[in-house]
């Protein structure tokens, strides 16, 4: 039997967050913005209660949090949403990394493509940024600064507290792309200063569809985004049509387990990554772990195979685990992961290479020693 072994792609839902769901499909009824009857009244309250518990996750307050489909859009709205701002100002300059998601990445260009001027700061091959490098490149006109918690590919974690201090006292927006880390880096997310913040419901054991934005408040006002959509004042005017009420309780109720119990999962993770690591250097395959370990979600690795091509392997194992080389959202059109790339890794290395990434629940670590096996004998 198959083991799933693909969370950073999307985690398996909570069995607890599926049956609150269920409830709220069958016993809250209307439309959370009818206001002249308690069926719209006793979904605005569920959609108010899960806000309230995400802002509590974050240490945040509710008001400064509106919800969207998912990290992607979040991502878009916070920086397209600034672009008439940034002109406006006179503030056309933007500073991101080339480890991004495509979900920042591909909004930064089409504001390259508009005139605005786009800087992508490497990463060495520790997978990590270097804040002063990407701080001496913030200039007067700098408009935003876009940088991932932990990437989804390597699991590599970004320093986004030194970055988010620096900027705090400047004019210059600084983003977050949490969609890896909320619900993991719990304490790191609540210390650390920015504008602008990205999550989404399906990577922490909540339902796929539904994400959120954070719009922090800096001396009595938010980020001045302007809306992508029309055609409603939800949201703070920024994104308009119903809400869907049981994807926000399905959030909500993932962001509230993960406030309660983010320490014992963190401690499994790890426990977990410990095995797969014994394992590794058990079979004697021959590979490279991609990035700096010492930075890295408890959760996550991305393993080259010598000699091996991965898309070989995944086929081959696919009856012992689901894995995966890259980002979901580009392996129907696979090239070479970017990630790696960025990193200045050998091509070689980077056809090499596979992502495990797994969740707090045991498994059998036998399935994982099949893929071992597997990539032994294909070298």
């Amino acid at each position: 039997m198959s083991i799933y072994l693909d969370y950073n792609a999307s985690t398996l839902i909570d069995d607890r967050v599926l049956e609150t769901m269920i409830h709220t499909y069958r016993n809250i009824q209307g439309n959370p913005d009818s206001r002249t009857h308690d069926f719209g009244q006793n979904a605005r309250q569920a959609v108010e209660q899960a806000r309230q518990q995400i802002a509590d996750l974050l240490g945040i307050i509710k008001n400064e949090l509106i919800f969207t489909s998912g990290a992607t859009e979040s991502d878009n709205l916070a920086i397209l949403g600034l672009a008439e701002y940034g002109i406006a100002q006179g503030k056309k300059h933007i500073i991101t990394t080339a480890i991004e998601h495509k979900a920042v990445l591909e909004p930064a260009k089409v504001l390259e493509s508009r005139g605005f001027e786009v800087e992508f700061i490497r990463p060495d091959q520790s997978g990590r940024i270097n804040a002063d490098e990407l701080l001496s490149k913030v200039r007067p006109d700098t408009l935003l600064v876009s940088v991932m918690h932990a990437n989804n590919e390597t699991g590599i974690i970004q320093p986004i507290q030194e970055i988010g201090a620096a900027l705090a006292g400047t004019a210059t927006y600084f983003h977050i792309d949490a969609a890896q880390s909320c619900g993991k880096l719990v304490e790191e997310l609540r210390h650390t200063r920015y504008d602008l913040l990205s999550l989404t419901a399906h990577k922490m054991y909540g339902p796929q569809g539904i994400g959120a934005l954070v719009l922090r408040t800096k001396g009595y006002q938010k980020p001045p985004l302007q809306p992508l959509c029309y055609g409603g004042g939800h949201e703070g005017g920024l994104r308009p049509g119903t809400l869907p009420v049981a994807l926000i309780v399905g959030l909500g109720k993932a962001c509230q387990l993960a406030a309660a119990e983010y320490q014992v999962n963190q401690q499994q993770y790890q426990t977990i990554k410990e095995q797969i690591l014994a394992a590794l250097q058990a079979s004697g395959v021959d590979c490279d772990i991609n990035g700096d370990q010492d930075y890295c979600l408890a959760s996550t690795l991305n393993i080259s195979f010598r000699g091996v091509d991965s898309e070989a392997l995944m086929l081959a194992s696919k009856q012992y685990c689901g894995v995966s080389n890259g980002s979901a959202c580009t392996s129907h059109d696979y090239r070479p992961s970017h990630v790696l790339t960025a990193m200045g890794l050998p091509e070689a290395r980077i056809e090499s290479a596979i992502r495990i990434s797994w969740g707090y629940d045991r498994f059998a670590i036998t399935q994982v020693q099949a893929l071992l096996e597997t990539a032994k004998q294909l070298a």
